[in-house]
């Protein structure tokens, strides 16, 4: 049976996240991040359901600030609130049935201690939601890829090639995996990703993301003194000589570079390209800067017919990542099984 990961922007059934609760990664924090990922729950429950998933014994938070219209609070063990990265990445056949693949999960490289739960709770959530489970070896995060669904998948050589990942895979290998298990049968290696995402090697959706079968939309720092404004011209450059899987030039949409703010004493990069497609909107990290109005008005052309909406997200990029970093779509399956 084939497998493909379809679009983000496909149907879906809904949207997975989990619950901040670990003190050593938020510190001060803790309950503006809990605030923000409610509001983020919040906005995307007004375009289809949420499914928050909270550690045993903190559901009841949850449930309290998130409310309950729109949004099922459930409660397995975990140890962060990252599902793009530790949730299964669904995949449809060509029959329209689901599945769930549940790749290895290491914490970025061993980055927080533990993560054993978050290896476990893919394996988890497919048996709750009684899809599928398709086991890899391989140790991925659903951060590291942007699909079109269509058969073409991009990702950054300073990510998936970083030796804390899988240093016994070679770049083939990591590529026919990639292939093997989300049907796609193109991979297109941009060189970096942002070079201050040191938490997560330099995730794709910090870089860039498919908005529509041969359209990319990249981050592109106007500021030559940004850290990534040679880097991410480099990715463009790859882009615009490469082609799909169906053999299409890309058409690039730019949006504005990252907002920098502080946040309990720390300059914190907010990327506007890390975004939730939500079915008919689009839920984007905001930070309460200038630069907020642009990004909005980028997305929305780049995304016609879909209603954009800015989500106050400081503590969640001081915390390691976006809106997209903390959402793990569910696509609808078009039949049951």
């Amino acid at each position: 049976m084939t497998f493909r990961m379809p679009a983000e922007w496909t149907e879906h059934e809904g949207c997975l996240m989990a619950w901040p609760v670990r003190p050593d990664l938020w510190g001060d924090v803790l309950a503006e991040a809990k605030q923000e990922y409610a509001d983020v729950a919040r906005a995307i429950a007004e375009f289809e359901p949420v499914t928050m998933v909270a550690p045993p014994g903190h559901g009841d938070e949850a449930r309290a600030a998130c409310g309950d219209h729109g949004i099922t609070v459930i409660e397995l063990p975990m140890d962060d609130s990252w599902f793009r990265d530790s949730a299964p990445i669904f995949v449809l056949d060509e029959q329209g049935r689901r599945a769930g693949v549940d790749f290895r999960f290491n914490s970025w490289g061993h980055k927080h201690f533990p993560w054993n739960a978050d290896d476990r709770v893919a394996a988890l959530l497919l048996d709750h939601l009684g899809v599928e489970a398709i086991r890899s070896d391989m140790i991925l995060e659903g951060g590291a890829i942007t699909v079109d669904g269509e058969g073409t998948l991009i990702t950054t050589e300073q990510c998936l090639l970083h030796p804390n990942r899988n240093p016994g895979l070679s770049r083939e290998q990591i590529e026919d995996e990639l292939k093997a298990r989300l049907g796609v049968t193109k991979v297109i290696w941009l060189p970096y990703g942002g070079l201050l995402d040191t938490e997560t090697d330099g995730h794709v959706d910090g870089v860039c993301a498919f908005a529509a079968p041969g359209k990319v939309v990249v981050q592109l720092p106007s500021d030559p003194a940004h850290p990534d404004h040679v880097r991410m011209r480099a990715n463009r450059t790859v882009l615009e000589h490469s082609t799909d899987a169906q053999g299409r030039p890309f058409e690039i949409v730019e949006i504005p570079q990252a907002a920098f703010v502080e946040v309990d004493g720390k300059h914190t990069e907010v990327g506007y390209l890390n975004y939730y497609i939500a079915n008919g909107g689009i839920v984007v990290p905001v930070a309460d800067h200038p630069e907020d109005e642009g990004a909005l008005a980028a997305l929305a052309a780049a995304y016609p017919g879909r209603k954009v909406v800015g989500v106050r997200a400081r503590a969640v990029a001081f915390g390691g990542g976006g809106i997209h970093c903390i959402t793990q779509q569910i696509p609808a399956a078009r039949v049951s099984g």
